[in-house]
């Protein structure tokens, strides 16, 4: 099943998905463009179904400013279905001091597991606050694993964050989004993850278009894990054009099955709802027709369709408790 903020779904009933966004944010590495209104949040997330998309993950993880009891809502109020996700960032998201940096590996794994199966917290403190319910009051529960890795190196918090990933994977089933910093040490951190018992195949390697490499991403794909660009919209450092380029010619070379698509926005000055540009929309907007009148259009529904349900379909309901 596909654990979404309302509750679980069978697979198919996902529809087209934006495997990274956020609707909520708040890092010190980002100051001035925290997403922390709801009704502009929400407002933002309408955009984004109108545009032809019907399901996102919201990647932001514990202690970043997430609001599981108002994804909820959103999700309901918008028509959109909506993953939640936990573990945690990279460790410069954090800055000194952050309680999240002292907990230990067995600590961060029981608080991402129970986020996972028992429902995240109203609000991120050290004493893992009251459960957020939704309006049907039930837990609302996360339904992707983060973790995140430095440009060529990975911190000792990170180890313990991949390390208790991992642990909280073996438990529930669900899947993994690992952060990389310009798409660097891919193939490091897949072995590194396959020595906790992480299968390729329940990973996903989010922003790898930061590194447009068709031939890599193929091998990586042929490795079994899944492959997330995110990059659209950047054109102060390439063109759309490069990374659709990358994206078709990575499909030629074998990695169709393994491809997902998103926008990965994050940032007040860029949603049109807080006053920026270019919004949530951008991408069934502009990305998807591009595609689709490139004579891809079969490729944007397996990586947007195909790909996420069976990577997000990952979920074990048998031990999970019930309200």
């Amino acid at each position: 099943m596909v654990r979404t903020v309302l509750g679980d779904i069978a697979p198919a009933g996902l529809g087209r998905t934006d495997y990274h966004e956020h609707l909520f944010q708040d890092t010190p590495l980002l100051p001035g463009d925290e997403l922390d209104d709801e009704q502009r949040s929400g407002a933002e997330a309408g955009l984004l179904r109108n545009s032809g998309i019907a399901a996102m993950v919201d990647a932001t993880p514990t202690g970043l400013g997430r609001d599981p009891a108002a994804l909820a809502r959103i999700s309901a109020d918008r028509g959109l279905h909506i993953v939640a996700t936990t573990g945690a960032h990279r460790e410069a998201h954090y800055g000194s001091g952050h309680w999240l940096l002292d907990l230990t590996e067995q600590q961060l794994t029981e608080r991402f597991t129970s986020d996972v199966e028992a429902g995240m917290p109203e609000a991120d403190t050290p004493d893992h606050s009251t459960v957020a319910l939704a309006t049907n009051a039930e837990p609302v529960r996360a339904g992707v694993l983060k973790a995140g890795i430095g440009y060529w190196g990975i911190s000792r918090f990170e180890q313990r964050v991949l390390a208790a990933v991992a642990q909280a994977h073996a438990r529930t089933g669900a899947p993994v989004m690992v952060h990389l910093e310009h798409g660097s040490a891919t193939f490091e951190l897949l072995h590194l993850l396959a020595t906790y018992g992480v299968r390729p195949d329940a990973v996903v390697l989010a922003h790898i278009d930061r590194n447009p490499d068709p031939v890599l991403h193929a091998e990586l794909a042929d490795a079994g894990a899944y492959l997330g660009y995110d990059g659209f919209a950047r054109t102060r450092t390439w063109p759309d054009s490069a990374l659709l380029d990358c994206f078709v010619r990575a499909a030629e070379l074998g990695a169709a099955g393994r491809l997902l698509l998103g926008g990965d926005v994050a940032r007040r000055t860029r949603y049109a709802a807080y006053g920026g540009m270019p919004g949530l929309a951008y991408l069934g907007e502009r990305i998807v027709p591009r595609l689709v009148r490139s004579g891809n259009d079969k490729l944007a529904e397996i990586a947007l369709v195909t790909n996420p349900a069976r990577l997000l379909g990952r979920i074990d309901t048998a031990d999970t408790p019930v309200g």
